[in-house]
C-alpha cells in the first residue's frame, strides 16, 4: 500500500464554520471514520449518510453543555500538557487533509509532532466522569480507527493520542499504524461512501442513533404497502411477533425476581450476595406541577405558555389472530 503524503485540499486558519462543514461533507473525516464502518458508539450509519446527503441541518455552533464544545476549547491545553509531560514539540496542522488515492477520505489532524521519528501526530481528547469509563482498558475502538484513519490519510507510522480524564489526569497512549486494519477500514469506507454517492441508504442497526435518523428520514403519511409476498421481510414481522412476547415473558419473570427480593429486604436499604449486592434506597423528594388545578385556576395562563408540537411515528406491531385461537 502507498505511504505517499496527504494532500493539502484546503487551508482552515482563516475558515469559517459553515465553509469547514461544507468541506467536511465532501468525504469522510477522520472523527467520522468509526461510524461509517458501523462501529461508533454514539453515531449511526444511517445517521451519518443523513449528515452527508444534506438530509440533516449542518451543526450549530456547540454551547456550552456539549462535549464538542469543551473538547475544542481544551485542545489547547491538553497539547501543551503532552509537551509537558513527554517534552515533544507540536505544531497546528491549519488544513483539511486528503488521502493521495481515495478522495473520500478526508483527515483533521490536531497536531503534527515534530523533530521526533516514532511519532507524528497528535490527537487530543478529553472525557468527563461518563466518557472516561471507555479509557479503562485503554484507547476506545471508535477512537483507534479515527487514528487509523489519520495514519491511512497521512500516510505517517504512528500518532499518540493525549486525553485529560474527568480534567485532571493526562494519560497517553501510543498508536502505531495496523496495515491490516487500515485496509479493511479502507473497503468499509469505500462501502459507506457508495451510498453516500448512489443516495441510497445503509441499513439500520437498531441504534437510538439509527431510530432517530429514521424518524427524521421517514414523516410518514396515510397510504398503505403489502408485504405479503415478500418470504424475507414476513419471517422478518414474524420473528419480532415471536421475540416480543419472549421480552414480555422474560420481564414479567424478572419483575416477579424482583419483587421476591424487594420483599425480602423490608426496610432494609442494602442486600449482599456473596456475588453481589443490591441498594434499595428512597429518592430524594422532588416537586412537579399540577398542571390539572392550573388549568382549572388558570386557563388563560396555560393557554398562552402552551406550545404546539408535531406528533411522531408510532410502530405498532398488530399480529393477526390464528385460527382456532
Amino acid at each position: 500500500m502507498s505511504r505517499s503524503a496527504a494532500i493539502r485540499l484546503v487551508g482552515t486558519r482563516s475558515m469559517e464554520r459553515e465553509e469547514w462543514l461544507e468541506v467536511r461533507n465532501r468525504g469522510i473525516g477522520s472523527s467520522d471514520a468509526a461510524a461509517a464502518v458501523g462501529l461508533c458508539p454514539y453515531k449511526s450509519q444511517l445517521e451519518l449518510w443523513m449528515e452527508k446527503t444534506g438530509r440533516t441541518p449542518r451543526d450549530d455552533e456547540p454551547g456550552q453543555d456539549s462535549p464538542m464544545y469543551w473538547g475544542t476549547l481544551l485542545e489547547p491545553l491538553v497539547a501543551g500538557a503532552y509537551t509537558e509531560q513527554t517534552g515533544r514539540k507540536v505544531r497546528r496542522v491549519n488544513a483539511v487533509l486528503q488521502h493521495p488515492t481515495y478522495s473520500f477520505m478526508l483527515a483533521n489532524v490536531d497536531r503534527e509532532v515534530v523533530g521526533v521519528p516514532d511519532v507524528q501526530i497528535l490527537e487530543c481528547k478529553t472525557a468527563g466522569e461518563y466518557g472516561s469509563r471507555l479509557w479503562r482498558d485503554g484507547v476506545p475502538e471508535y477512537v483507534q480507527i479515527q487514528v487509523q484513519h489519520q495514519l491511512a490519510v497521512t500516510g505517517k507510522a504512528a500518532a499518540d493520542v493525549a486525553v485529560l480524564l474527568c480534567g485532571q489526569k493526562l494519560e497517553v497512549h501510543r498508536i502505531e499504524r495496523d496495515e491490516d486494519v487500515i485496509s479493511r477500514l479502507i473497503v468499509l469506507e469505500a462501502k459507506f461512501w457508495e451510498h453516500v454517492t448512489q443516495d441510497t441508504p445503509p441499513p439500520a442497526d437498531g441504534s437510538e442513533s439509527a431510530a432517530r435518523a429514521l424518524r427524521s428520514l421517514y414523516s410518514g403519511n396515510d397510504t398503505s404497502i403489502d408485504f405479503s409476498e415478500d418470504a424475507e421481510l414476513s419471517a422478518t414481522f414474524d420473528g419480532l411477533v415471536l421475540l416480543r412476547d419472549e421480552i414480555a415473558r422474560m420481564d414479567k419473570r424478572a419483575e416477579q425476581m424482583r419483587q421476591q427480593l424487594e420483599q425480602s429486604m423490608g426496610e432494609a436499604s442494602r442486600a449482599i450476595f456473596p456475588s453481589g449486592e443490591i441498594t434499595y434506597r428512597r429518592s430524594k423528594d422532588s416537586t412537579s406541577v399540577d398542571l390539572k388545578r392550573l388549568t382549572e385556576s388558570h386557563p388563560d395562563l396555560v393557554a398562552e405558555f402552551t406550545v404546539a408540537r408535531p406528533g411522531s411515528r408510532r410502530f405498532r406491531l398488530v399480529p393477526h389472530q390464528t385460527q382456532g385461537a
